[in-house]
């Protein structure tokens, strides 16, 4: 039978068994997870700065989040082999990919969530960077909610150019914001802003 789900529906069964474990040896402390809707399509933005990002986002997520990825990840074996299965959506950064815009419209409107990271990039550690335009027209396009979330301590135990992770010696910090309104805001480039502006806003956030 032909999967009707983006990714490997076994597979993301098996990952959810085993999310408990994998936030307690990964040390994550989660705040606001009540904010992610639990039905309907939406957008998850966070902040990036570490290839460990959307390991940790579908950690804490009730439900699979299906990232954009640059397209250079998918030839890294195992990883590429693994984020195939995760559904990831391959992205050339070196021209505006409509297809990539159309493609993940269509899943927002079936109901699935789709994760974006608005810098493009990982930044370094503590910082951010300034969000892409892209950003703003697929959010404008898609017309859903849209998540902020901000990731703390994944730039610490899987730093640039690090193979292996860090465990047991960080903890990562994961704080879920209030969904996004846009009205009134005339241009991708603003609503990339306002997408940054709230995720840089959770740093300020208590954890509970």
């Amino acid at each position: 039978m032909e999967n009707k789900h983006p990714y490997s529906e076994l597979g993301y069964k098996i990952f959810f068994k085993i999310k408990p474990f994998l936030k307690k040896i990964l040390r994550i402390k989660v705040v606001g997870v009540e904010n992610i809707p639990l039905e309907g399509g939406c957008i998850i933005a966070a902040n990036h700065r570490s290839h460990f990002d959307p390991p940790v986002i579908n950690i804490v997520s009730p439900r699979p989040v299906i990232f954009l990825a640059k397209k250079e990840l998918f030839e890294v074996p195992v990883l590429g082999w693994f984020i195939k299965k995760a559904g990831t959506i391959p992205v050339r950064r070196d021209s505006r990919d409509t297809a990539v815009i159309k493609k993940s419209i269509s899943l927002l409107k079936e109901g699935f969530v789709i994760g974006i990271f608005p810098e493009g990039s990982r930044a370094r550690p503590g910082e951010f960077r300034k969000p892409q335009p892209g950003v703003g027209y697929l959010i404008e396009k898609a017309k859903v909610p849209v998540i902020p979330v901000l990731i703390e301590g994944t730039d610490k135990v899987l730093p640039v150019n690090s193979k292996f992770p860090k465990l047991f010696k960080y903890n990562i910090d994961v704080i879920v914001g209030k969904p996004i309104k846009f009205e009134g805001i005339s241009s991708y480039e603003h609503i990339a802003e306002k997408v940054m502006h709230e995720i840089r806003k959770l740093k300020g956030e208590r954890h509970g």
